[in-house]
């Protein structure tokens, strides 16, 4: 009965309305900022480890993008994506492709916006995001959007992505590869995360900038053997997800066949899950960042979908469509699981699952963060340390919840925290345009002239 209302809820939050106001946003952003995410990529992917640092913040810019890929690069790029495939067929991979560029440009306004907006807390933090932003920018008229938000944020933490999900997918993962008792992983994991999180963001940021790149090295690797060893089998399976994007997929194996709207909904669905382009989580951090530029945080930002959903998710997509595992009986990790044994029989599951630990810890990581700003916006300072300690409580219950809830769950509550920031992002999208144009013109960037010429243009 719970998981019938649970899956109406799911489909009336993830419906038409919400999937074409996160494209929307997307289309509309690209349009005002000249296609920037194409144009100026690899700026921003040289800004991770050149940007000035010169401003006021807690973290650097390269610490406030490690805490959002800490957040973003998780479950889903593992679970997720085998989720998204098993439902929607290949062709959801396609529409997570779509997702993510148009995303690029959604996640560059949400870190402009952050800087532009933030402010100081009583305890000398800075804080932003989507409430200071709808508050302090659309003005105090709307701050019941900034107040949906903020309460979306912490439910999101403490019951969606945050917490469920993640832990779920450790105790799991660790008891099928290497028979560890599930209560032992929920107890080592809920005492290492204590460890982290009461430290705040700058303990967060220490831990996220030393991990984040060695796990995307090391599953970008794994990944890599995979396809090397199905090398023959790439160019079929890139037809095979394009052709199946635009004409459904026939049932085959133990795959039952999806419609093209189904395979949108899951590719667009999962994506988002994943990169959180359109959520208004990587704003929070990204309002942390050491920086006195609005759009040059914004282009640090924007690598985080390109990183995780056109890399990471389009390396696990490849690897279960070439593997041939996605048309089987296997969902979830276990699917995944699947596709890297075929290629490295002797171990690759069990580096798929320290992989996996390795994501999931992490977003635990940086999603405790974001709730605590949602938290410290809605009741002040004072309601941090009761937070944290929920939190944490949260992290021991997770491991011990049924699968199918708990993706419901986190679905739902995405869904409900992306409403008011994609409005937001609409409503201010003139604001991050300017910051563009200003930031391009102070700083004279080389680079494509058509390009310079064109960013530049106003776009009303």
């Amino acid at each position: 009965m719970v998981m019938e209302w649970l899956e109406r809820v799911d489909s009336w939050v993830w419906g038409p309305p919400l999937l074409i106001l996160l494209m929307g946003t997307g289309l509309l952003l690209t349009i005002r900022l000249r296609g920037l995410q194409f144009w100026r990529l690899p700026l921003a992917l040289k800004l991770i480890v050149k940007a000035k640092n010169d401003g006021e913040g807690d973290v650097s810019s390269f610490g406030a993008l490690s805490t959002a890929l800490a957040a973003t690069i998780g479950t889903g790029n593992i679970v997720g994506v085998a989720t998204a495939i098993k439902l929607g067929g290949p062709g959801a991979l396609f529409w997570m492709w779509m997702a993510a560029l148009v995303g690029m440009a959604t996640k560059y306004a949400e870190g402009v916006l952050a800087v532009k907006y933030r402010t100081v807390d009583r305890n000398g933090q800075f804080s932003g995001g989507p409430m200071y932003y709808i508050e302090r920018g659309m003005g105090p008229k709307f701050r019941f959007l900034a107040i949906m938000f903020a309460v979306s944020g912490v439910l999101v933490a403490l019951l969606g992505i945050g917490t469920f999900p993640q832990v779920n997918a450790i105790v799991s993962s660790t008891e099928a590869s290497f028979h560890v008792p599930i209560w032992v992983t929920a107890m080592v994991i809920t005492v290492i995360v204590a460890l982290v999180v009461i430290g705040g963001i700058q303990s967060i940021a220490s831990v996220s900038t030393k991990i984040v790149p060695i796990m995307a090295v090391a599953y970008v690797i794994i990944c890599a053997v995979v396809l090397i060893t199905f090398a023959s089998e790439i160019p079929a399976a890139l037809g095979t997800i394009i052709s199946s994007a635009f004409t459904g997929t026939a049932a085959a194996g133990g795959f039952t066949g999806a419609g093209v709207m189904m395979a949108i909904r899951s590719g667009v669905a999962r994506g988002i899950f994943s990169n959180e382009s359109g959520l208004g989580s990587a704003p929070i951090a990204a309002a942390a960042a050491k920086t006195k530029s609005p759009a040059e945080q914004g282009l640090v930002s924007m690598t985080g979908t390109f990183i995780d959903t056109i890399i990471v998710c389009t390396l696990t997509g490849l690897a279960l469509v070439v593997t041939g595992v996605w048309s089987g009986t296997e969902e979830g990790a276990a699917m995944t699981q699947s596709a890297f044994f075929q290629a490295i029989p002797s171990y690759g599951p069990e580096l798929l699952t320290v992989c996996l630990v390795m994501f999931a810890f992490t977003t635990i990581l940086g999603w405790s963060y974001y709730g605590e700003r949602c938290v410290e916006y809605l009741f002040g300072v004072k309601a941090i340390k009761p937070y944290r300690y929920v939190f944490i409580a949260m992290i021991g219950c997770g491991a011990f919840l049924k699968l199918d809830a708990i993706w419901l769950i986190a679905d739902i509550v995405n869904g409900l925290m992306a409403f008011p920031n994609l409005i937001a992002l609409v409503a201010l999208s003139g604001v991050v345009a300017t910051e563009t144009r200003r930031y391009f013109q102070e700083n004279a960037v080389s680079g494509n002239s058509h390009a310079e010429e064109s960013i530049l243009k106003p776009v009303d």
